[in-house]
Formats: structure tokens, C-alpha cells, sequence
């Protein structure tokens, strides 16, 4: 792609575009250059998916720990366990 402003950018380009978009900080022209240039883009459409998918993951986690007090009685278990086997 040639250095001149116009409607289609390079993968470098839209890759920058898709980076911010994700931070929502593209602004409307950026937004329209990346879409044009994923429709003809395998690469850029597989990246901008997975930043697609990975905001997504950090936005809504689906992590689940367990509280204090089980995290300590499997400590003790795991003392009085190494402890046997001594």
C-alpha cells in the first residue's frame, strides 16, 4: 500500500486501528479503514478477532477462586500431609 492518505491502509496500519479501537480510542475514519481493510485481510481479520476475543476475556473474567477460609484448611491439610510423610 503506497504512504498516501486514502481509504486503504496497510496490515501495520490496521493493526494500529484495531489496538486502539479495543481501547476505544479509533476515531470514526480509523474505525472505517479498519473494516474496509479486514474485509480483504485474512491476517487482519484473524487479529482483530482475537483482540476482539481478548477484550472480551479481560472485560468479563470468568475466574473463580475460593475464599479464605477453604484456602487455609488446604494449607493445614497440605502441612499435616508433608508432615506425615517426614
Amino acid at each position: 500500500m503506497s504512504k498516501k492518505r486514502g481509504i486503504f491502509v496497510s496490515c501495520s496500519e490496521a493493526n494500529h486501528f484495531c489496538d486502539k479501537n479495543q481501547y476505544k480510542e479509533a476515531t470514526f475514519w480509523e474505525k472505517v479503514k479498519l473494516n474496509i481493510h479486514v474485509l480483504y485481510c485474512k491476517a487482519c481479520r484473524k487479529y482483530s478477532a482475537r483482540n476482539a476475543k481478548l477484550t472480551k476475556l479481560v472485560k468479563e473474567p470468568k475466574v473463580i477462586s475460593i475464599n479464605h477460609y477453604d484456602k487455609e484448611a488446604m494449607k493445614e491439610r497440605l502441612k499435616q500431609k508433608m508432615s506425615e510423610n517426614n
